[in-house]
């Protein structure tokens, strides 16, 4: 069994700065794929970014140039390093981890992001 972890939420000001964690059970090189999606209320849940088993990365096109996914293998945690920060923003953000194969994939419980002065 897999438990993904987020931690790193919170309340912060428009131009602002978080970072997110997300902890896994297990070694994260199993994973093809991780990544954050965000949901906020009324609206669908959306990609964030990703980050691939050979380190590619993808972007939203409203975080691209303010957001950065890293993962640190040796502490099994994916990384989001959230720059300026903007009200729209605000949102609960859920990690993500697939293996290779249907019914392989993971969520986490999610962490409250809020942007507001």
């Amino acid at each position: 069994q897999v438990q993904l972890v987020e931690s790193g939420g919170g309340l912060v000001q428009p131009g602002g700065s978080l970072r997110l964690s997300c902890a896994a059970s297990g070694s994260i090189s199993s994973f093809y794929i991780m990544g954050w999606y965000r949901q906020a209320p009324g609206k669908q849940r959306e990609l964030v970014a990703s980050i691939t088993y050979n380190a590619g990365t993808s972007y939203g096109d409203s975080v691209k140039g303010r957001f950065t996914i890293s993962r640190d293998n040796t502490k099994n945690t994916v990384y989001l390093q959230m720059n300026s920060l903007k009200p729209e923003d605000t949102a609960v953000y859920y990690c993500y981890a697939a293996r290779r194969g249907v019914g392989s994939d993971y969520w986490g419980q999610g962490t409250q992001v809020t942007v507001s002065s």
